[in-house]
């Protein structure tokens, strides 16, 4: 089961690294343009399924981006709930709980990294029974997609807090010699993807920082 992770285009929240999770911020006028160059980048990948979130700005980002067979919705690709730090930066939470780190505390009113871990097993269970058999694009956004390559890699979540993924960004995830494993990760440069799901030869931008990253360490 080959999974190409695509995380949605840009949103207000996004750009201004704002934890965005049950709240649906619709993408930005930048984000649709990123939306319809995912859609060029994957062409000639053929799609056993399409699986979005249920929120606007990855349903969006699939239509944009063409996304074949017709997408379905699955609950539990939804982003990570924050609870009360919706919408609020790593900064803003870092003032208000000194120390905090959403991999290890979650988030006060929303869900615990156990929880999320456990939902994204359940979706790549999901996945798995319910798919034909091929590759299968899964359009979510940065935090569930993290939980749910380490909930593929077999990994802890808090392992999570090492994968960094950009707005409009291509990964895929893949067996080798019968084991999990990360074929590609964060790609965010323009340019196609092979018929095999190869990158462009100058491969993806080395991620910055936490907290320097575009729109990449907040979710949504």
């Amino acid at each position: 089961m080959a999974l190409f992770l695509i995380r949605h285009g840009e949103t207000g929240w996004s750009r201004t690294h704002r934890h965005t999770g049950r709240t649906d911020v619709p993408l930005t006028a930048a984000g649709e343009v990123q939306a319809r160059a995912l859609g060029r980048r994957l062409n000639g990948v053929a799609f056993a399924a399409v699986w979005t979130s249920p929120a606007a700005r990855a349903r969006r980002t699939a239509d944009l981006a063409r996304l074949m067979p017709t997408p379905r919705v699955l609950e539990d690709l939804a982003e990570f709930d924050y609870g009360r730090y919706d919408g609020l930066t790593g900064e803003a939470i870092r003032r208000q709980r000194p120390g905090w780190e959403l991999w290890r505390d979650g988030s006060e009113g929303g869900e615990s990294p156990a929880g999320v871990l456990q939902r994204a097993q359940r979706a790549l269970a999901v996945l798995e029974s319910e798919s034909p058999p091929g590759p299968l694009a899964v359009v979510s956004h940065g935090h569930l997609l993290r939980a749910l390559t380490v909930a593929y890699l077999g990994l802890p979540i808090a392992a999570a807090s090492g994968f960094v993924l950009d707005v409009a960004s291509i990964s895929i995830l893949d067996r080798d010699h019968g084991s999990p494993a990360v074929h590609l990760w964060n790609l965010a440069e323009p340019g196609p993807l092979g018929r095999q799901g190869a990158a462009d030869p100058a491969g993806p931008r080395p991620a910055a920082p936490d907290g320097e990253t575009r729109g990449a360490t907040a979710g949504g």
